[in-house]
Order: C-alpha cells, then structure tokens, then sequence
C-alpha cells in the first residue's frame, strides 16, 4: 500500500456564495451516505486559472450563470485538507491525499429560481441558504477545518 504521506494534494478551487441576506449556499451531496452539505468545489483542470475554476464549478454544481455572481474576495492562502485514512486509494483513483484548494468569495446577484442543480452531472440531491457559522456543523468531519479555515478567511466580508 502506498504511504499516503507520500501523495500529492490534489489542486482544487471553492466557492462560498453569499445571497443578499448575508447566506451561504450549500448542496446536499448525491454520492455519499452521510447527510453532508457542502459548498462547491471541484478541481482545477490543467493549465485552468482558480478563479476561472471556481466559476466553472459553480456553473456545475448549482446551474449558476455568471452573470449571476460577482467576486468579493478570494482567500489569501491555500487551504488543505487530508483524506481519512479509509479512503485514501478509494476515491480520484488513489492518486491524491487529500486537497489543496483557492478559496473565492461571491456575491449571487440572482433570484433562488437562477439556481437549478439539475445540471449535466448533478451532484447536488437539495441546496439551501444557510448562515455562515453553520457551515462546519454540516460538513464531512474530515473537512470541518477546512470550513473554519474559509470562514476565517472571508470573516470580514460575512
């Protein structure tokens, strides 16, 4: 078995949306038994920009235009996360440990009925709004860090 120290991180982009009530939009994974809400995310395809990553994402994962969402910040620093250790080798072929993301803070500029996660490769089940300081509360354990990490990061603008 491969010594998971030894992986690379994979590279990845994120995007917390905040709606006019000062709300975090977050999707219900369709591929995990867990009852795990997340903010999109995905990776960053080779030789692709973050920011321009972020945007794909979110056009994605939550049918978002992007005339939809407009820039407010983007996180100083990357943020990491590892894999537990039972699924490092099971998920992205085993090729990664965990992730190194770019964190980027929106502002939807839309109305609820813009977002449709029916999209192409749907991999949301439900979305809501949720206030922020929920975020770490319903995300993967492996990944409540991260959250505290972006929520700090954008704590300014929230």
């Amino acid at each position: 078995m491969t010594d998971p120290t030894t992986l690379p991180y994979r590279p990845c982009a994120g995007a917390m949306i905040v709606n006019g009530d000062g709300r975090v939009f977050v999707g219900q994974r369709i591929d995990t038994v867990l009852e795990a809400w997340q903010m999109p995310q995905g990776g960053i395809d080779p030789g692709e920009d973050a920011r321009a990553a972020a945007r794909r994402e979110v056009g994605e994962e939550t049918g978002i235009a992007p005339e939809h969402i407009e820039l407010i910040a983007e996180a100083p620093d990357e943020l990491f996360y590892d894999l537990p250790p039972e699924l490092i080798g099971k998920v992205w072929k085993g090729k990664w440990r965990g992730q190194r993301q770019r964190w980027f803070l929106f502002r939807f500029t839309g109305r609820d009925s813009d977002v449709n996660i029916a999209t192409a490769e749907p991999e949301f089940r439900a979305w809501r709004w949720v206030a922020p300081a929920d975020l770490p509360t319903l995300i993967v354990p492996f990944k409540v860090q991260l959250y505290r990490d972006v929520l700090a990061a954008f704590e300014e603008h929230l």
